[in-house]
């Protein structure tokens, strides 16, 4: 199965992965399903006498890590990697065992949630480095399709040589409207993109959620469910807990827990406040992990935007937290006051103007494309 999966690898890869430092010999991988992982972990150790694993394959369920493990370390392996670690049973507790027992050698495992280290036992973070793989940028999707290498950009003091460049290399705004249908992820690129987005969401909702939230039932998944069919159609990125709560019977608690599980697992995600630090919160805004997912909807387009400026952010490691007044903007960015909107939205009180159909900066007015030119 290795062999043949190194062989499929693509002959593009996502650029990225070039910029992921491997120091430790004990590495947790994560990130939401179909972005990537498999293929940077295969790759990054193809050249090593490194066992790969997958842990949602039924033949590795009739064994246990350890034996595994310690069969290919026998063999003369240099490590093992180990994917989609939670389905294998007490994975937390063979890592750290590998890690203990056989010093000279690469303990790796990937998953699917960012709750896959606290999940674990305890100490098991202290051992294991923890590496984040994101959605997928405009800028590499621009790479992965057309071969075509740009700069990177920070959107708020962009560089107009770099702007200029980008823009006589491509038809920026046709390739950015081409990746918001369908751009953030690989293997959109692969086969049809709608199955991809069912299959994805349900995966992550019946394979993924119950190994995170205990006493799992049929009543809550037909729950997450209703959550993503609302937020699809919905032109209002928020819950209303009380009223979920009593149209299925089910307490608050509950709701928030499987609302942290999506969250984790890239299937919704939730803006909150600066210093919102409730035990229990749906946050301020609540929008699809994914900005693609609101194809499979009627999705508003204003949500959609927010839902992307908030996923491209955030996942180049700024700080954003939805506005405590709405008057004022629409998010604070690393401390930047910014709305989000078209062409002829007005700044309010904003610092800075998010605007979608428009290909130049102009003063405090930032194209929206150039957010997707961060990594």
């Amino acid at each position: 199965m290795q062999k043949r999966k190194e062989m499929e690898l693509p002959s593009r890869l996502r650029p990225y992965f070039d910029k992921i430092e491997m120091k430790n010999r004990a590495v947790l991988v994560f990130g939401p399903r179909g972005v990537g992982k498999t293929t940077f972990l295969l790759h990054r150790f193809r050249e090593r006498k490194v066992l790969y694993v997958s842990a949602d394959n039924p033949l590795v369920s009739t064994s246990d890590l350890w034996s595994i493990a310690k069969t290919a370390f026998v063999r003369g392996y240099e490590g093992i990697v180990v994917d989609e670690a939670h389905y294998a049973k007490d994975w937390s507790i063979h890592l750290k065992a590998l890690y203990d027992s056989y010093p000279g050698k690469l303990v790796i495992a990937s998953d699917s949630s960012s709750l896959v280290s606290r999940q674990g036992i305890a100490d098991l973070s202290r051992r294991f480095s923890r590496i984040q793989i994101p959605l997928m940028s405009l800028r590499e999707y621009i790479f992965l399709r057309d071969g075509i290498s740009l700069p990177q950009l920070e959107p708020f003091s962009l560089e107009p040589s770099s702007v200029k460049e980008i823009i006589n290399c491509t038809n920026v705004l046709s390739a950015f409207e081409e990746y918001l249908e369908r751009g953030f992820r690989p293997s959109y690129m692969e086969w049809d993109f709608r199955e991809q987005i069912e299959h994805i969401i349900e995966k992550t909702l019946h394979g993924d959620v119950p190994y995170f939230v205990p006493q799992i039932s049929d009543i809550h998944f037909r729950l997450m469910n209703a959550v993503v069919g609302f937020l699809a159609i919905s032109k209002v990125p928020t819950l209303n807990i009380e009223r979920m709560c009593r149209e299925w019977g089910i307490g608050k608690r509950k709701l928030y827990e499987l609302l942290t599980v999506m969250n984790a697992t890239g299937i919704i995600r939730i803006v909150y406040r600066q210093n919102d630090n409730r035990t229990f919160s749906k946050g301020e805004k609540i929008f699809f992990g994914d900005p693609t997912f609101y194809s499979i909807g009627t999705g508003n387009t204003g949500t959609r935007r927010e839902a992307y400026v908030a996923q491209s952010f955030e996942d180049s490691g700024k700080r954003i937290f939805a506005c405590a007044d709405e008057r004022n903007g629409d998010f604070s960015v690393d401390g930047k006051i910014i709305e989000v909107g078209g062409r002829s939205k007005k700044p309010k009180k904003a610092e800075f103007v998010i605007r979608d159909d428009t290909d130049l900066p102009h003063s405090n007015s930032i194209p929206m494309w150039t957010l997707g030119f961060q990594y």
